[in-house]
């Protein structure tokens, strides 16, 4: 492999990185760039775990580059601006999503959809445009264009902020989008974790009635009584789903295990739409009839340009959504994978970097 280019006037940063496709991290130095004039550069103080951080740390979808500084959900205080920065100061709240840039010049870029912009650079495992590789928040410290750094409400805690700049924004965009987001709505969230609960809270605060589709029926109490859901299908119970056939106008499918479309489609209404957000690392069985007979829609989305994400944190903020969350230290995050892998975290960790990243470690 050839020799990364070195970073001009670096500033040296400490976080934690994985080697190998074993994927197990631990402590790791390395440089980031010195801030330009349109660059913030901020101390990291939490990073959410998102489960592509679980794919990427083993190599799982092919791509990465070692090492490997994982955290796309990334949350911290200002810590100094460049010359020409006009949104944010020394201070200020903010947070980092999945991408740093993107080309600015495409179509999707000029749509304020940097998302799908074909040139995009990715928060970490990415290549910036001079060839050096982006590292991501688990990781003291970071240094971003403006244009790619989100502000956080006061009133939203740093902690709970971070997911939603991943898990957040990936259920909120599709709601937006696919026109889910009128209220009196009937929607239908399929899988309760990470992406599932946050989808349940965004889909209750635009006034819609939504029913949480599972396959564990000891999530029906979690639910209707923690989370606000107003009904709940267990995906196996045919008797279920026979009743509640043709009562859904949108569902939000967030599981990214193979699983069946057909159910989903019969408890759309006509003119319905079925959105994947989760990613099953196999593809899904189609059934094309169904959709035909209903011209019922089915489609796709990921996270959100950033203005839309700027959006998503201020609705999240005045409406009180926060996601639940469970807070760890670094060196608890090998552990925590794991626990990802199999799903257990209600429902999303956050590590809290300020206050155990240690450069010592």
């Amino acid at each position: 492999m050839a020799a990364q280019p070195e970073l001009e006037h670096p500033k040296k940063a400490f976080g934690w990185a994985a080697r190998d496709t074993s994927g197990l991290l631990s402590p790791f130095n390395f440089s980031r760039r010195e801030t330009g004039e349109k660059d913030v550069a901020f101390k990291v103080l939490f990073c959410g775990i998102c489960h592509s951080d679980l794919h990427m740390v083993k190599n799982e979808w092919g791509n990465t580059i070692y090492p490997i500084v994982p955290g796309h959900e990334v949350a911290g205080i200002v810590t100094e601006v460049g010359s020409k920065v006009q949104k944010f100061k020394v201070g200020d709240k903010v947070g980092v999503g999945c991408l740093v840039d993107s080309c600015r010049k495409c179509q999707s870029c000029a749509d304020d959809l940097e998302n799908y912009c074909p040139s995009l650079t990715l928060t970490y495992g990415s290549k910036h445009p001079d060839g050096t590789i982006t590292h991501g928040g688990y990781s003291d410290s970071m240094v971003a264009d403006e244009s790619f750094v989100i502000s956080i409400p006061d009133n939203l805690p740093l902690d709970v902020a971070a997911p939603l700049l991943c898990a957040g924004i990936t259920v909120y965009s599709p709601l937006k989008y696919y026109g889910l987001d009128k209220p009196g709505l009937k929607i239908g969230v399929v899988g309760l974790g990470g992406l599932g609960h946050l989808a349940v809270k965004f889909a209750k605060a635009l006034g819609a009635t939504v029913t949480v589709i599972s396959t564990s029926p000891n999530k029906k109490t979690e639910a209707i009584e923690h989370l606000g859901a107003d009904s709940f299908l267990i995906s196996r119970d045919q008797e279920q789903l026979q009743a509640a056939t043709g009562t859904l106008d949108g569902i939000i499918d967030t599981v990214s295990a193979i699983h069946p479309l057909l159910p989903l489609i019969s408890l759309l209404k006509s003119h319905g739409k079925l959105v994947l957000v989760g990613a099953p690392e196999k593809p899904l069985e189609l059934p094309v009839f169904p959709l035909i007979l209903g011209r019922k829609l089915l489609g796709g989305s990921m996270i959100g340009g950033l203005k839309e994400t700027q959006e998503m944190i201020d609705f999240a903020a005045k409406h009180g959504i926060k996601p639940d969350i469970e807070v760890i230290p670094i060196d608890y995050v090998n552990t925590a994978l794991e626990r990802v892998l199999k799903a257990d975290v209600k429902y999303r960790f956050v590590i809290d970097i300020g206050n155990t990243l240690k450069a010592s470690s």
